[in-house]
C-alpha cells in the first residue's frame, strides 16, 4: 500500500531542493551586469561561465545517475545539496574569472549529482497516475526559484547589501536547512535495497542506450535546453544593453522565465498524463517557436515582453520536465530509472546547457547580443522534428489503447 503522507513530504522537499539548484545556478545571470566591471569580464565570459557549469553538470549526471541506482538516493542527494550550497556562497569570494570558473565547475558536478537522484526519488514516491504531475512539480521549482524569484531577489538585494558578493552568500543558506530535512525524510526504495538490484549493474548502460525514447529524449532535451539556457544566460544583458531597460525593469521581465517555467513544468508534464507524452512534446515545441518569434519582434515594452517570455518559458521548461521526467523514467525498467534520467539530462546539459551558451557568448561578442535569440529559435525548431518520433508511454494512454483493442473470438 502506497504511503501518501510520504509521497507529499518527499515531493515537497525534493521540489524545494531542486528549486535551490535553480537559484544557486542562475543567480549569476541577473548579477552579471554588475559583476562585469569588478571582475573585468564580458559577454563571452558569461557564456563560458554558464557553459562550464552545464558541461560539468552533464558529465556528473551521467555518472551519478547510474551510481544512484546501485548505492541509493540518499548517499547522492544529501552531500550534493550541502556542497552546491556552500559553493554558491563561495562564488561571492571570487576575485576573477579563473576562480569563478573553478567554483562553477565544481558546482556543476554537485548539482548534476542532485538532478537524476532527485527525479528518481520523486518517481519512487509517486503512483503511476500522478508520476508526470509530481515530477513536473519537483522540476518546476528550478525555474521558479532560479529564473522567477532569482532576478527579483538579486536586483532587490543589491539595493540593501554592500555589493553583489553578499547576494551569493545569502542565497546559499537555505540549502543547508533542506539538506537536514532530506536526511530525516527520504527513504530508499525496495529495488535499491534488495540484492537483485545489483544484477542490472553489468548491462545497465546497454539497456538504457538501446531504448528508443531515451535516445530521442536526449536529442529533444538538447534542443529544448538550447532555447532555455541561451535565453536564461543572455536575457539580462539583452534587456539592458540592447533594449535599454532599467535594472528593475530587467528584473521584472527576466522573472517571466521563472514564473512561466514554473507553471509550464508541472502544467506540460501533468497534461501529458492525459494527452500523452508525444503530443505534449510536439505542441510545446511548436508553441515555443511561435512565442519566441513574437518576442524577437517586440521592443522596449516591459509588460508585453513579460507576457511573451512567460508563455515561451511555459513551453520550454515544460519540455525539460516532460523529457527529463516521465519520458526518461518510463523508457527503462524500474532498476535503471536514475541511469536513464542521468544520461538524458546529462547529454542535454553537455550540449544544450554547455556548448550552446558558449556559442551564444561568441555570437553576442562578435555579431551582437540580439542574434543569440536566433540560436535559441534554431534549437526549438529542431525539437519539433525530433519529438515526432517519440513512442507513447503515458500509462493512461497505453491503458486506453489496450482497452480499445477488439477481443479475439474464442475458437
Amino acid at each position: 500500500m502506497r504511503d501518501s503522507s510520504y509521497e507529499w513530504k518527499a515531493v515537497t522537499l525534493l521540489s524545494l531542493g531542486f528549486g535551490l539548484v535553480g537559484l544557486d545556478r542562475w543567480i549569476i545571470a541577473p548579477l552579471f551586469p554588475f559583476m562585469m566591471k569588478d571582475l573585468h569580464v564580458g559577454y563571452q565570459d558569461l557564456g563560458n561561465l554558464i557553459a562550464v557549469l552545464g558541461l560539468c553538470w552533464g558529465i556528473s549526471a551521467i555518472i551519478t545517475g547510474a551510481a544512484s541506482d546501485r548505492i541509493g538516493r540518499r548517499k547522492i542527494l544529501i552531500p550534493a545539496i550541502i556542497l552546491f550550497s556552500l559553493l554558491s556562497g563561495l562564488s561571492g569570494l571570487a576575485t576573477g574569472l579563473l576562480s569563478l570558473l573553478l567554483i562553477r565547475c565544481v558546482m556543476g558536478v554537485t548539482e548534476g549529482s542532485f538532478c537524476p537522484a532527485s527525479v528518481a526519488a520523486t518517481h519512487d514516491a509517486s503512483p503511476p497516475n500522478r508520476r508526470g504531475l509530481n515530477q513536473g512539480l519537483q522540476l518546476s521549482t528550478f525555474a521558479l526559484f532560479g529564473l522567477g524569484f532569482g532576478p527579483i531577489i538579486a536586483t532587490q538585494l543589491l539595493l540593501v547589501v554592500p555589493s553583489w558578493r553578499w547576494v551569493f552568500v545569502l542565497v546559499a543558506i537555505p540549502g543547508l536547512v533542506i539538506a537536514l530535512l532530506l536526511h530525516l525524510v527520504i527513504r530508499e526504495p525496495e529495488h535499491v535495497t534488495q540484492p537483485r538490484a545489483a544484477a542490472a549493474e553489468e548491462h545497465n548502460w546497454g539497456m538504457v542506450i538501446r531504448s528508443r525514447n531515451v535516445v530521442l529524449a536526449m536529442l529533444a532535451l538538447l534542443c529544448a535546453m538550447t532555447g532555455v539556457f541561451v535565453l536564461g544566460a543572455m536575457m539580462p544583458n539583452y534587456l539592458l544593453d540592447y533594449l535599454h531597460l532599467m535594472p528593475q525593469q530587467m528584473g521584472f521581465v527576466m522573472s517571466a522565465i521563472g514564473f512561466g517555467g514554473f507553471f509550464g513544468q508541472f502544467g506540460v508534464a501533468g497534461a501529458s498524463d492525459v494527452v500523452g507524452r508525444r503530443t505534449a512534446a510536439i505542441l510545446s515545441f511548436v508553441a515555443a517557436c511561435a512565442f519566441l518569434t513574437a518576442f524577437m519582434a517586440t521592443g522596449a515594452q516591459p509588460v508585453r515582453l513579460f507576457a511573451l517570455l512567460f508563455l515561451l518559458a511555459f513551453c520550454c521548461f515544460g519540455l525539460l520536465a516532460l523529457l527529463t521526467g516521465p519520458v526518461a523514467t518510463e523508457a527503462v525498467p524500474l532498476q535503471l530509472i536514475s541511469s536513464s534520467v542521468g544520461i538524458v539530462s546529462g547529454t542535454g546539459e553537455i550540449f544544450g546547457g554547455g556548448v550552446a551558451p558558449s556559442l551564444a557568448g561568441y555570437i553576442a561578442a562578435h555579431f551582437g547580443i540580439q542574434y543569440t535569440l536566433r540560436l535559441a529559435f534554431a534549437g526549438l525548431a529542431a525539437g519539433i522534428l525530433v519529438s515526432l518520433f517519440l513512442k507513447e508511454t503515458a500509462p493512461r494512454k497505453l491503458s486506453a489503447k489496450i482497452e480499445s483493442k477488439p477481443v479475439e473470438a474464442m475458437p
